[in-house]
């Protein structure tokens, strides 16, 4: 009797699946890339409302980063507090002058830091002596102003416990509360702090060389995207050495 020997074919190796397509191919293959931005944290990012004119050294570092791209730039307005959900649903990027936060890293990606700054104060001149120490600042009768949102309002609440914080909508015309007395001081970036002095003879910055913080500024990119991220990343090593990032920044920062 033949004996029929049962053969099983061998288990076909699974695919691998589809690599998800990177932001990066989209932007290439539309000719556009859409960059949220604040428009209101001086001297990252300004928005003119009344001409609808965009500025700043985050401005011109989105500007410069389309071009390398070869797209056209848009830049779309987004706030403090939908800052991270905007990302991905009405922009490709976020720049201009934002924090890097463990919250935030667990939803989006950062490109490398670009710029290390710290929480410290501005006030007006003639009470910087006052507000050297949180100790100082976190008294009964201390108004410190801030806009909401951001990491200046997540600092001041878990700092400010026994000081009055004063909300203010406008991160643009914030430091005219402190110039009109309705509030004593900001805690702020000690960038923006330099910044605000130069433009405001009667404010003066305290101790922005030696800020309460540590924190770094990076751009934020949608969350799992290494493709994206190596390509920002590569793109801003070579403008922070070959003068780029320093031509926009220098007429600023000084």
């Amino acid at each position: 009797m033949a004996l029929v020997a049962g053969c099983s074919a061998e288990p076909e190796p699974a695919s691998e699946p589809a690599p998800a397509q990177s932001v990066l191919d989209a932007v290439l293959a539309n000719g556009e890339i859409k960059i949220c931005s604040t428009g209101d944290y001086r001297p990252f990012t300004h928005l003119d409302e009344s001409t609808g004119r965009w500025d700043g050294i985050d401005i011109d570092m989105a500007a410069d980063l389309a071009a390398k791209l070869g797209v056209r730039l848009t830049i779309v307005k987004t706030t403090w507090g939908t800052l991270v959900d905007d990302l991905g649903r009405t922009c490709d990027i976020a720049m201009g002058g934002i924090s890097v936060t463990t919250d935030r890293a667990k939803r989006a990606f950062y490109s490398d830091p670009y710029l290390v700054d710290g929480k410290t104060p501005i006030t007006r001149c003639e009470n910087a002596a006052r507000f050297q120490t949180l100790e100082q600042i976190n008294q009964p009768g201390v108004r410190a102003v801030v806009n909401p949102g951001g990491t200046n309002e997540q600092f001041a609440k878990a700092n400010l416990t026994r000081a009055t914080i004063v909300p203010h909508p406008d991160n643009n015309t914030i430091f005219e509360e402190i110039l009109a007395g309705r509030a004593d001081l900001m805690i702020t970036d000690a960038t923006e702090t330099r910044w605000q002095q130069q433009q405001h003879p009667e404010l003066c910055a305290v101790h922005p060389e030696a800020p309460f913080t540590f924190s770094e500024k990076a751009y934020l990119l949608p969350r799992g995207d290494v493709v994206l991220q190596e390509w920002v990343n590569g793109w801003l090593r070579i403008a922070q050495n070959d003068g780029t990032y320093t031509r926009f920044a220098q007429p600023r920062l000084g």
